[in-house]
């Protein structure tokens, strides 16, 4: 073999060495990525069963219903109209409550429209809500300003 021959033999196989690594980190990123959905867009959109996604909107009222054990059924909605049902099993945040923001992570029942949560997120105002989930509720005219009462946050 001549140098330039081993040179180019030693080029190649770096370049391979890298695009391995680049292939094996964007199929990595590929399977954690969990994409957000508001129920509105899932109407218009539907997601196949067993992707795993993010449900954010509000937690619809009067439909928090508490199972055996830790298990809660709740429905999420974004004041569309549209409303999924979402079925929890574990300990909910403290601040977990009807009309409340929430932002659950999990994946629709196979053969159902039920979304099994396995993370839950709860939101108390659009400080701690995601921006893009309280842009959605303000420009769809759902969320409200609301005024803090004089004193509060002072000490």
């Amino acid at each position: 073999m001549t140098r330039k021959q081993k040179r180019l033999v030693v080029i190649g196989g770096g370049m391979g060495f890298i695009l391995a690594a680049v292939m094996l980190v964007m199929f990595a990123f590929s399977q954690s990525v969990a994409y957000f959905y508001m129920p509105a867009d899932l109407a218009r959109t539907p997601v196949a069963p067993e992707t795993r996604i993010r449900l954010g909107g509000l937690v619809g009222e009067g439909s928090v219903v508490r199972g055996a054990g830790s298990t809660v059924e709740f429905a999420v909605t974004d004041g569309s109209g549209d409303a999924v049902k979402v079925r929890y099993t574990g300990i909910l945040p403290d601040l977990f409550r009807e009309g409340q923001g929430v932002v659950t992570e999990g994946k629709f029942a196979v053969g159902s429209r039920e979304f099994i949560a396995d993370t839950v997120l709860a939101k108390h105002d659009e400080k701690y809500m995601p921006k893009d989930v309280a842009d959605r509720l303000k420009a769809q005219g759902f969320w409200q300003e609301s005024k803090g009462k004089e004193g509060e946050g002072t000490q």
